[in-house]
């Protein structure tokens, strides 16, 4: 999936988000911090609002994405080939959440996307990472599992977020620790769909299920519209 409104390479942006992270402990993804950040950054706020129409949450989720860019980019340059498909979706998520170091600002992130009015942006967003993930990794599937498999992998993203924001450990041991666990459940339940085909109990129900899934397809790149059956 591309990334939509996509201003990876506007530096008037990335100038922006520069001036505000300093300001977001203390003032939030807020209109404030933005108007400061517009100073900093020797631009009026007319030519700051051209560039992030929505304000501070347009930043927010930049700075979201820049996480993204980033994990890609290790991902793409370590050596996982001799890893299990868990063990790399498990380093992959440990690595998104080491690139945050700026615990407050992840805080602050959270609250903001956490409001009615920004929670679909929320969501779009940890999507977006639970896509870059499974992509990055390789995932060739193009019915419903490419659906699943995301949606399994954003709620773990999502609890494992809240989960950092109380790990003050530089090291996230216990964070590390905690997506283990996270994944070892999802797997723990794509181990028991996959057998439930072969329970005379559950077959009739599988078996529907399991037509559904290999008949929805996945968006045909680079577009981010739902899938069609």
């Amino acid at each position: 999936m591309t990334e939509p409104e996509d201003f990876a390479g506007d530096p008037t942006r990335r100038a922006l988000l520069r001036a505000m992270l300093p300001h977001v402990p203390f003032d939030g993804w807020s209109d404030a911090a933005f108007r400061a950040a517009a100073r900093e950054a020797e631009l009026t706020l007319n030519e700051a609002r051209a560039a992030c129409p929505r304000g501070a949450v347009d930043l927010a989720a930049e700075w979201h994405r820049e996480g993204d860019r980033a994990m890609k980019r290790i991902l793409q340059t370590e050596n996982l080939e001799g890893m299990r498909m868990r063990d790399r979706v498990a380093f992959a998520v440990k690595t998104r959440l080491r690139l945050v170091e700026d615990r407050e600002a992840l805080r602050r992130s959270a609250a903001l996307f956490a409001l009615p009015q920004n929670a679909a942006l929320g969501a779009r967003l940890l999507w977006e990472t639970a896509d870059a993930i499974w992509t990055t990794l390789g995932d060739r599937s193009r019915d419903g599992n490419w659906y699943t498999k995301r949606a399994t992998l954003a709620a773990v993203l999502a609890s494992a977020t809240l989960y950092r924001l109380s790990d003050d450990d530089p090291a996230l041991e216990a964070t590390g620790a905690f997506v283990d666990r996270r994944i070892d459940e999802v797997m723990a339940f794509e181990t028991w769909k996959n057998g439930s085909a072969a329970n005379p109990l559950l077959r009739p129900l599988a078996r529907p299920l399991d037509w559904i899934i290999r008949h929805v397809r996945a968006p045909a790149p680079p577009t981010d519209l739902p899938g069609s059956r």
